[in-house]
């Protein structure tokens, strides 16, 4: 007899933050497009690699418009040479010159060590002698480096090409010849020229162009389901009501604001409008939403039953503070029975899944050292053991494995290749696993638990530390605000047209997104802190240009400086 299988669903999450400058419209940070050639591409090949493989992918629509933008930009330089807005990639593409510009120098040494050195610099011996010809991680920010001036135009070019050709998927190296020829090319020390870079470029073009048609493909095949966020990656609960934060942080200090102005129909908005591009990508409506970093409250899961959304997830912080707030069985919280039952909060209809904290950090932290089938197995045998748990029944319980599904893959061998290869392998052909989709899972018999309270949090700790109760996150929110009331009385006076209207409605969409507040603190590296913190500034700025305002002065009285420089791509590990 076929033992009962437990339900897994795996769910990988793609997220970028708008990198675009509010002002001047370049991409500050490069990682739109670096993950797109590295991570997005690659996590579609497993896939269509393991076609027994189920999973959930989770899209949001700020990424998806990026990746849009960059394939046109891309394109369009490769059609009649017209330059990209983003400087790291006109410097590859040879759209911008070198020549002797100390800055530009420094900027090349300082962008080409970005990247997990013993994954992807030193596995490659000419990019690391490269690197170490110009004392690129010495530097460290002093740009009046004599050595500097040594060097010709031709070694920045081939540092910037092997930069890229490190940061390409593993499954590009083995399907793609251009690739495969490029990679030999500087294996054998030769230069590389024009031809190469236009060649590169190319490959990227083709690259960005793709993911979401392969996507789609592996989503109408019935293979995975697609989700997504709120447009621009808001944390929703925060946009309805400052006071959930003390939900999980009852002595938590707040903004000076008390609350986001008309918040909850902000929200609505970032649902409406994420949603009407998921349909322009995908081709319908998701029935599935990570809210933004698995941040809920009751009033955002009730905005959630307003679209019809079957589903949403959260993390095992959430779960255990609303399973002791509603008293359920204490043996059921303290055996984490409970975590893998979808649950609905009183008399709301849309499911709520909770992420197995355990079972996902195994991938997100641990296994990148692991030998591959050693770390399959390590993680099938923890999925045996919980159905052993569940006994009889545990066909009415689902498993959730939720995280990042772009950054771990960096500190893993062959970008996680290997890796996920051997997962996929060994959790399909595993007697005692059925990989499955949320929707499925309540489709078939998972059985749905009440919750009578939902204590508001996220992933991250079960709380919004992340994101509010800090001095320099306060101070973000109530810049925020005061540029929201600024908006509600010009949107009240009628000032705007049609299009400006719409212009500005979107510029204050990228301003509510989650990414700010999550870097504002000392605790993160300087560099990042600086960036975000810039471009936060720069975006608010230009929504004060587009309601036809001056930007009030204090606009730069928040000055989060961070606690000390990360050593490379500021790329988010973040789960």
């Amino acid at each position: 007899m076929q033992p009962n299988k437990i339900k897994l669903v795996i769910c990988w999450h793609m997220h970028q933050p708008h990198y675009r400058d509010g002002l001047d419209g370049q991409y500050r940070l490069p990682w739109v497009y670096l993950h797109a050639i590295k991570d997005y591409s690659d996590m579609a090949a497993h896939l269509e690699n393991n076609p027994a493989a189920r999973v959930v992918v989770n899209f949001a629509p700020v990424l998806l418009e990026q990746l849009d933008d960059y394939a046109l930009q891309m394109r369009q330089w490769l059609a009649n040479g017209q330059p990209m807005g983003d400087r790291l990639l006109n410097l590859v593409a040879g759209a911008m010159a070198v020549e002797d510009d100390l800055d530009t120098r420094f900027e090349i040494l300082q962008s080409c060590n970005k990247a997990f050195a013993p994954t992807m610099i030193d596995v490659f011996p000419p990019f690391r002698k490269l690197l170490d010809m110009a004392r690129a991680d010495q530097i460290q920010g002093i740009k009046d480096a004599t050595s500097l001036s040594y060097f010709n135009t031709a070694f920045f070019t081939d540092l910037l090409v092997w930069y890229h050709l490190a940061w390409m998927g593993h499954s590009l190296r083995l399907r793609d010849e251009r690739v495969e020829q490029l990679i030999n090319k500087g294996l054998a020390e030769e230069h590389f020229n024009r031809d190469d870079q236009q060649t590169l470029v190319l490959i990227m073009a083709d690259i960005l162009e793709d993911i979401v048609p392969r996507y789609r493909q592996l989503q109408d095949s019935g293979q995975i389901e697609i989700s997504m966020t709120p447009y621009g990656h808001p944390i929703v609960p925060l946009l309805i009501d400052f006071n959930t934060t003390r939900d999980a942080m009852p002595d938590a200090a707040l903004p000076e604001h008390p609350g986001y102005p008309d918040g909850y129909a902000r929200a609505r908005w970032h649902m409406q409008h994420g949603i009407e591009q998921f349909r322009h990508f995908f081709g319908k409506a998701p029935s599935g939403i990570w809210l933004s970093e698995g941040a809920v409250s009751s009033a955002a899961v009730g905005l959630l039953d307003e679209f019809d959304i079957r589903w949403t997830a959260s993390g095992e912080g959430v779960w255990r503070h609303s399973c002791e707030a509603s008293r359920l069985d204490v043996h059921a919280i303290s055996s984490k029975r409970a975590l893998y039952q979808p649950m609905r909060h009183k008399d709301q209809h849309c499911a709520l899944f909770f992420r197995d904290d355990g079972m996902s950090d195994l991938i997100g932290f641990e296994y990148k050292t692991w030998n591959p089938q050693d770390a399959a197995n390590n993680f099938a045998h923890n999925l045996d053991n919980i159905a052993n748990h569940l006994g009889d029944q545990v066909e009415e319980h689902v498993v959730a494995v939720i995280l990042d599904g772009e950054n771990p893959w960096e500190y893993y061998p062959d970008n996680g290749y290997t890796f996920l290869e051997t997962l996929y392998q060994t959790l399909t052909e595993h007697p005692r696993v059925e990989m499955t989709t949320f929707s499925d899972a309540l489709d078939q018999n998972a059985k749905v638990r009440d919750l009578p309270v939902l204590k508001a949090g996220s992933w991250v700790y079960g709380s919004f530390s992340t994101w509010i109760g800090d001095k320099d996150k306060n101070i973000g929110w109530d810049l925020l605000v005061e540029a929201k009331q600024a908006f509600d009385s010009v949107v009240a006076s009628q000032q705007l047209s049609d299009s400006e209207l719409e212009v500005a409605t979107h510029q204050l969409a990228v301003c509510e997104g989650s990414d700010w507040f999550w870097w504002f603190g000392d605790y993160n590296p300087a560099d990042s802190v600086r960036d975000f913190t810039l471009l936060y500034q720069r975006h608010l700025e230009k929504l004060y240009q587009l309601l036809k305002l001056a930007p009030p002065d204090n606009i730069t009285r928040l000055q989060s400086s961070g606690g000390s420089h990360s050593n490379h791509s500021g790329t988010m590990i973040r789960n």
